[in-house]
């Protein structure tokens, strides 16, 4: 049976073939995006003018992967506290909340081929551009209510300090605890089957 006769049940698995053979046309050799053929060139060289940020070089390796396999389960970690309810404010919510959403958004960059170098030069705490850099790069995570969050975490050390005298505080866009954590536990759930990382060891839904 080909990608193309597959039934719609099945298109996930077309999906996660497709994204594999063309991963491992990154593997252990660096690529310049801006001048790559995939699925991905015109979007990223977009964004890459959009931000006027540098071409990022896709190379996948071990290290990297390892890497985002970590981030993954240091966001899964972070979210826990999120779900515990011991956090006292509002703006404390949020700031955890750009911690956990900025972790697994950099766990599939990474492991596409991203340098963690590049993202931190470019991308930072912007939780809004690193989601946008990772829908450019196949994460296929067009949540309205997760996009509308990023920007809110963008960028999230806002809402870690209190503002200055005469500034207004960050607007929260109306966001709460409880409509929060559906909106990361679903992101985490997307990483988590996007990359193929294991649950972190004692994980409980």
């Amino acid at each position: 049976m080909t990608a193309g006769n597959l039934s719609p049940d099945d298109s996930s698995v077309a999906s996660r073939t497709s994204r594999r053979a063309l991963l491992r046309t990154l593997t252990a050799t660096p690529v310049a995006v801006s001048v790559v053929t995939s699925p991905w060139s015109e979007a990223l060289a977009t964004l890459h003018r959009e931000h006027d940020d540098e071409p990022a070089l896709l190379c996948r390796s071990r290290e990297g992967r390892s890497l985002s396999r970590v981030r993954y389960h240091r966001a899964e970690s972070f979210f826990e506290t999120l779900e515990a309810g011991i956090l006292t404010s509002n703006a404390e919510t949020l700031y955890y909340s750009g911690i956990v959403a900025q972790l697994a958004l950099s766990g599939h960059l990474l492991d596409i081929g991203f340098e963690d170098k590049w993202c931190a030069r470019h991308i930072g705490l912007r939780v809004a551009k690193s989601l946008a850099y990772a829908n450019a790069t196949g994460l296929g995570h067009e949540c309205p209510g997760m996009g509308r969050l990023a920007v809110v975490l963008t960028p999230y050390w806002k809402w870690n300090q209190p503002p200055r005298w005469g500034e207004p505080e960050p607007d929260d866009g109306g966001f709460t605890a409880d409509q929060i954590r559906p909106l990361l536990r679903a992101l985490l759930d997307h990483v988590h089957r996007i990359t193929g990382h294991p649950r972190p060891r004692g994980w409980r839904r």
